[in-house]
């Protein structure tokens, strides 16, 4: 194995990632800085948000995943040069993720009495319900959002989601601000203001990035004059095909995650936000991993189209390499700055809350250290489910994705998450046995899948 062959790839899969990167990196943080705000009211306040979040997390699991399946259809489609399947996969993903949004709107709102059967802190419910109001709605614009943005890293365009990100993170820290804390004449409404921030920006966001899409030669004729309802049943079942286990891909990680919030509030409002706080550091850098796994999908489905196999491969070596070394670089920043990081949630000197903002700093201190050391599976998992995506393989892996995190993480997550045994730390060493086999088992899933394609155009030719 000559190292160069993998390297001279980087900068074609870095100026393909980096936008994703920022757009993805600007989503979370946007959370970050929600947090901040929000944890500068209280630590019943920051948790929740934490709790009306994790059921944003699950809706948008769905709605993310779904969409993924527009990216390898456009990318096969602009390699082949047929606009017409490039236009059809467009427009179907549009429309159905437009009324899998309204869908997922409606189970998160009348699904709210739910906070009341699981036992999270009284103070915790009544704060976050008005939130999660809010916020529910917003998956309306944002789940649409997601069709334009697989669409546009489809077509390797992927600066103009950023750009239409960086927009909305612009709008939402200014809202956030003048409404969390009633700055400027304008009425101070706590967690809410921030929920009102979150659905408006969304609104500017997919108005914005189908603007730019609207305004560029090369995406024009996609996003123009489109019969959204004329369909054709073959296109829908197709998406619906790849969408589906893509979209179960993405629940079964979310929702392991989703599951340590809940589990965190068995043990009280104090480690739920400091689960909120490692959580939310955890998923800055996951965002850059997001950010290869894209590229890793684009890049496999065009050598796809292509037939390069020998390339697909050597190709997505490349990233992998990449996400493994960012994933290093991550976790010894986590392990070196475990105490030092979440000190930017929380005010030290806030007297009253003293005694709660100790707890939640040591507790969320210990998390990042298992932070730490699952970055380089984390990142492996999801830019490995990249690339197989991208070879439009999704079946397979979506079972491999149950057992890891719902077979294997879960249960250690609740034997060692109790308070009698690891606490909170121990919740999070299901995740990182989760992550861990879902980055092993996938791998050998590529590995198989791409050494079977080699070898039958071998035997052809």
């Amino acid at each position: 194995m000559v190292l160069s062959n993998y390297t001279k790839e980087f900068r074609y899969n870095w100026k393909l990632a980096a936008p994703v990167m920022l757009g993805m990196l600007g989503h979370t943080f946007v959370s970050f800085i929600d947090n901040i705000m929000v944890g500068q009211l209280g630590t019943a306040e920051l948790a929740a948000v934490s709790l009306g979040n994790s059921f944003m997390f699950i809706a948008m699991s769905l709605g993310i995943g779904f969409s993924t399946a527009i990216t390898p259809l456009v990318a096969e489609a602009d390699a082949e040069k047929n606009f017409a399947a490039g236009k059809s996969a467009f427009k179907h993903g549009l429309f159905l993720c437009t009324v899998l949004g309204i869908i997922l709107f409606l189970m998160v709102f009348f699904a709210k009495p739910l906070m009341y059967l699981m036992k999270q802190p009284d103070e915790v419910v009544e704060l976050a319900i008005p939130y999660l109001d809010l916020v529910a709605f917003s998956l309306i614009p944002l789940v649409s959002f997601q069709a334009f943005k697989q669409f546009g890293d489809g077509l390797s365009m992927t600066r103009y989601p950023m750009y239409a990100t960086l927009v909305a993170n612009i709008v939402n820290v200014v809202l956030n601000y003048l409404l969390i804390f009633g700055k400027f004449g304008f009425p101070k409404m706590g967690i809410v203001g921030a929920a009102y921030g979150t659905l408006i920006s969304r609104f500017v966001m997919v108005g914005f990035l189908w603007w730019m899409l609207k305004g560029h030669k090369k995406s024009k004729a996609y996003v123009s004059q489109i019969k959204i309802f004329v369909l054709d049943n073959t296109m829908l079942k197709k998406i619906i095909a790849l969408g589906s286990p893509s979209a179960m891909q993405m629940f079964f990680e979310v929702a392991i995650f989703t599951a340590a919030i809940w589990l965190s509030g068995l043990l009280g409002k104090n480690a739920q936000a400091a689960n909120q706080i490692a959580l939310n550091l955890s998923s800055m850098t996951f965002m850059v991993a997001m950010g290869l796994s894209v590229a890793s999908m684009i890049r496999v489905g065009n050598q796809k189209g292509l037939q390069h196999y020998l390339d697909l491969r050597r190709i997505a070596f490349s990233i992998f390499l990449m996400g493994t070394l960012f994933a290093v670089f991550f976790g010894l920043l986590f392990f070196a700055f475990h105490t030092e990081l979440p000190k930017l949630y929380l005010d030290e000197k806030d007297v009253i809350n003293l005694v709660d903002n100790t707890e939640v700093l040591e507790i969320a201190s210990k998390l990042l250290i298992a932070a730490a050391i699952f970055q380089i599976s984390d990142s492996l998992q999801v830019v490995v489910l990249g690339a197989l995506r991208g070879l439009q393989d999704v079946k397979i892996p979506t079972l491999i994705t149950f057992i890891s995190y719902w077979v294997i993480g879960f249960p250690i997550s609740i034997y060692f998450g109790q308070e009698e045994t690891m606490g909170s730390f121990g919740i999070w060493m299901g995740l990182l046995a989760g992550l861990t086999t879902a980055a092993i088992l996938l791998y050998i899933r590529f590995d198989y899948l791409t050494k079977k394609l080699i070898d039958l155009k071998h035997g052809i030719s």
